[in-house]
């Protein structure tokens, strides 16, 4: 059974949802198909494992399924969340926001809700402007890049921590100097200094990189923000796919957790699929580093999400209220001792 990768390197928004539609592989697929979209970093080493070891489609021979997947890379939650809903991929991945957005959006119609935590990390507010020490130090000079601003993971968090510096109605204060810029195009601006871009909310491996650099220092840990371990991206997708294709949802998952379960067994093995799957050029001790990094756990198990809905919902950005993280996730990760 063969697996195709295809790495559309989409690094801006769409012109159209037609557009995305385009570029991206065939829609919503019947029992025995599912077409996946990551993002870059190694925020999505549970998916790479689950690619490189070809863990889906093991545990849905389990099932009598041969199942045929479908990779795709898209850099932006907006991209991600236009692709989902217009039918052009099955599964998509982005930050707690963004879930919580199409969740919120789609609540009563398509019913987009999160499969996973692809595990808590840390995403840091980086800058090489050494008059910048926190955030009242930016001024309307200064460029803050981001994978989606506004709505993505790094914005938001940023929204929630201003809204608590500088009161509710100003949570938006510094999205008018953020700029939607793909994570590695970021780090290189960055590294690099002279350009209109002197600050990045970056993401592992990226912001260890760039903190490599004594130009650069940190600002503000979305851990700082969230009281301590927080889930970094998810998954997620309608309820269609999750309804009509049992088998293939349930190889999935199981997928995910066996990753997991890999990870943590072997993480210099993993750091070594990350760099052989990502085709990434950074040092293998780096990421064997950062996999190994304290902060961070490769973890299925949503930790802290729901610090997000319920700041969201008080900000006015969801207009639906959770009781519980389980409002917005799957019965399948309902298991685990998530928050």
């Amino acid at each position: 059974m063969k697996t195709r990768f295809t790495r559309s390197a989409l690094t801006v928004l769409a012109a159209s949802v037609a557009a995305v539609s385009a570029l991206l592989s065939p829609g919503v697929q019947a029992e025995g198909k599912i077409s996946i979209a990551q993002q870059f970093g190694i925020g999505y080493l549970i998916l790479d494992v689950v690619r490189d070891q070809q863990l889906i489609e093991k545990h849905g021979k389990e099932q009598g399924l041969d199942i045929a997947v479908d990779w795709n890379s898209i850099s932006g939650a907006t991209a991600m969340n236009e692709a989902l809903l217009a039918g052009a991929l099955d599964v998509v991945s982005a930050g707690v926001p963004p879930m919580l957005t199409l969740w919120d959006r789609t609540k009563g119609k398509q019913n987009v809700k999160a499969i996973a935590s692809l595990g808590s990390m840390p995403n840091y507010l980086l800058t090489n402007n050494p008059n910048v020490k926190s955030l009242k130090d930016f001024t309307e000079k200064d460029r803050i890049a981001v994978p989606a601003a506004g709505v993505g993971f790094q914005s938001r968090t940023l929204q929630i921590e201003t809204a608590k510096q500088f009161g509710n109605d100003n949570f938006k204060k510094f999205d008018d100097i953020s700029i939607s810029l793909a994570h590695p195009d970021a780090t290189a601006a960055l590294i690099a200094g002279g350009s209109e871009i002197n600050s990045h909310f970056s993401s592992p491996p990226f912001q260890y990189q760039e903190l490599q650099s004594p130009n650069v220092h940190k600002v503000l840990s979305s851990y700082d923000v969230l009281g301590g371990q927080a889930t970094f991206n998810v998954l997620y997708t309608t309820e269609k796919f999750h309804d009509e294709n049992p088998k293939t949802y349930k190889a999935f998952y199981d997928a995910l957790a066996e990753a997991e379960t890999i990870i943590k067994a072997d993480k210099s093995a993993a750091a070594q699929t990350y760099i052989r799957v990502e085709q990434s050029k950074q040092p293998l001790a780096l990421i064997e580093k950062i996999v190994a990094d304290p902060e961070i756990d490769f973890t299925v198990v949503p930790q802290r999400t729901f610090i997000y809905a319920q700041k969201l919902q008080a900000l006015g950005v969801l207009k639906n209220k959770a009781s519980s993280w389980k409002d917005y996730f799957f019965e399948e990760a309902h298991g685990g001792a998530g928050s």
